[in-house]
């Protein structure tokens, strides 16, 4: 029975979502909003039927048999579902809300939040997918609409060229998905994830593949350049793709398919070097850059590698509570700036700002507890699990550098976050004047502040409620209990002293290793700039100079040149030394002609 009312619920939800995709009198950014609300009301019902009495179930619609394939079309609800779509649902509710007051004067409001509800259409595909064909299907979906949604200002240079980085990147992480895919078939002869899971061990080439998938599409260190690039579409865009969308399916992918990767040790150790070098790579450049939203990406980024090098503990649970709460405060972390950024006429650099706590209370409030939560402040939504992944770490056998990189990397995120704090609201404005600081619009404050109740209450209710089983109390000595904070606290501490101005104007000479940092350690510079142009000098060498050195100019003109002087020397040759016969034979000649002629004329 509680089967059926949790498929009948999740049923509806899903039909409540196509509706407005379906029919065209809701394709209004109000109805798909109230749409949005009344899917995320529904879907608590299958949740707290799963949290009380642990139903976990695979549905199966439509079949597909060979003589050496079967496939089957299937929904999986197990825990992962069931706590991802309601989180997923009412942030991109909230979202929408936030769509409404910030792209209002938008002529095309309507299709814009359609594509949000797509997005997250897709997204919920990949999550239920119970085969690798239905997560493929999600998996490209979420991939096409962060490609839309990324150049909807297509009319801007920097939107479509950020748009094609986007998809590009995550191209090269698909061929390692298909090429995976490909061997499971061929080996397997399923792709039912149940079967998968039932051979002892797999081989390490697809398990590479899968790793490369999740590179590309979670913007791990390689293949991360597109991530801070795609702050060039608008800001519901960006909170939805970093918060429940986009770069989280890359780790949802591979926290599914963990029970392939625990069986390789060389996976796990490629998962925890690759998440403890992103990691802290996205921290260093968080540091220095001055786009307030590309601040938030390389958070992101940041994170987004702690749950790598947490998957690559062989703590898949952990990963996935770490990005449910780090949803609530990344999306609250993008509205909040995309608040100020509207009030401020587009403005987006840090040094800019200044002033924002008496002009936009909320918004600056707000941004600075979904700050403390990134930090890991005790008892907000953050501290509940980033603490948990150190602390984990700490009693790990894995190696004693990646807990070194991961300690530094929170503290740098105290220290950009401390600086985003100070830079955007505090101290005095630096601002050009206008009229258009306020908080005037309930959709501007209300997403907002739902999201904050989010950031400080939901880390708590995962520890304590919505876990089906309550995690075993570790004893540790206070001084690994306390390591998290102590490294937040540091980083804090360091970034106050740096941030101390001097009262005489200075010219400023950024030392190598900043502008390294703010330039990405020179990547793009490297992989756009640097080998293009050796590309092109070496097609020009080879295909324009010595082509025309070696084949035009050898067969052309100089051939010509070559025989001419040929052919000319050797009739100079033939004649040396005649001359006496030539001047001989000139005068009988000349001779015999004028005696022919006169004897003509007698």
């Amino acid at each position: 029975m509680l089967t059926l009312v949790l498929h009948t619920t999740m049923t509806m939800t899903a039909l409540t979502l196509l509706m407005p995709v379906l029919c065209r009198p809701l394709t209004t950014q109000p109805n798909i909003s109230r749409t949005m609300k009344l899917a995320t009301t529904m879907s608590l019902l299958p949740t707290l039927i799963f949290l009380n009495f642990g139903v976990q179930s695979i549905t199966t619609n439509l079949h597909y048999y060979t003589t050496t394939f079967s496939l089957h079309m299937s929904l999986m609800f197990d825990t992962y579902t069931m706590l991802f779509l309601p989180v997923a649902l009412l942030i991109t509710s909230t979202i929408l809300d936030f769509t409404g007051w910030y792209m209002a004067s938008d002529p095309h409001l309507a299709r814009f939040a359609k594509y949000l509800l797509l997005f997250l259409i897709a997204m919920a595909t990949l999550v239920t997918a119970n085969n690798m064909l239905q997560l493929l299907i999600g998996w490209e979906g979420v991939g096409i609409m962060s490609f839309l949604l990324i150049g909807w200002w297509h009319a801007r240079m920097n939107a479509n060229t950020s748009a094609l980085q986007a998809i590009v990147y995550n191209r090269i992480g698909d061929i390692g998905l298909i090429m995976a895919m490909a061997w499971l078939a061929t080996n397997y002869n399923t792709w039912e994830m149940q079967l998968l899971f039932s051979h002892q061990q797999t081989p390490t080439l697809p398990l590479l593949g899968l790793i490369l998938a999740a590179t590309g599409k979670s913007a791990q260190f390689g293949l991360h350049p597109w991530l801070p690039a795609a702050m060039e579409g608008p800001t519901p865009v960006s909170a939805l793709l970093h918060s429940s969308t986009m770069v989280v399916a890359g780790i949802f992918l591979l926290i599914r398919l963990h029970p392939l990767l625990a069986t390789s040790p060389i996976a796990l150790s490629s998962c925890l070097c690759l998440g403890a070098l992103t990691t802290l790579f996205a921290a260093l450049c968080a540091l220095t850059q001055n786009d307030i939203k590309k601040i938030i990406a390389f958070s992101t980024s940041s994170q987004l590698g702690l749950m790598m090098l947490t998957i690559g503990m062989n703590q898949p649970e952990l990963a996935f509570l770490h990005i449910t709460t780090h949803a609530f405060f990344k999306a609250m972390l993008f509205l909040c700036s995309g608040s100020i950024i509207h009030c401020l006429n587009d403005e987006q650099d840090i040094r800019k700002m200044g002033g924002a706590q008496k002009t936009l209370p909320i918004p600056s409030s707000c941004l600075t507890l979904g700050s403390l939560a990134l930090a890991g402040t005790p008892f907000l939504a953050g501290f509940y699990t980033k603490d948990t992944i150190i602390e984990t770490m700490c009693s790990s056998p894995m190696n004693a550098w990646a807990l070194l990189v991961a300690t530094l990397a929170t503290a740098l995120t105290a220290a950009y976050s401390t600086r985003l704090i100070y830079y955007t609201h505090l101290c005095t404005p630096r601002h050009t004047p206008t009229t258009t600081l306020n908080e005037a619009a309930t959709l501007q404050t209300r997403p907002i502040l739902t999201l904050a109740t989010g950031s400080i209450v939901f880390g708590l209710m995962i520890t304590t409620v919505l876990l089906p089983s309550n995690p075993q109390t570790m004893t540790m000595p206070p001084q690994i209990k306390f390591l998290a904070l102590g490294a937040t606290l540091l980083g804090l501490t360091c970034m106050l002293d740096l941030m101390q101005q001097t009262a005489t104007l200075t010219v400023q000479s950024p030392a190598l290793q900043h502008t390294a940092t703010t330039q990405l350690m020179f990547f793009n510079t490297t992989t756009h700039r640097l080998v293009p142009k050796k590309n092109m000098a070496t097609a020009q060498t080879l295909a324009l100079q010595l082509n025309d050195l070696l084949w035009y100019q050898a067969a052309g003109p100089m051939m010509l040149k070559t025989t001419n002087s040929l052919i000319t020397s050797k009739m100079s040759t033939r004649h040396t030394s005649n001359i006496k016969t030539h001047l001989a034979l000139l005068t009988v000649f000349t001779m015999t002609c004028l005696m022919w002629t006169k004897l003509r004329h007698s």
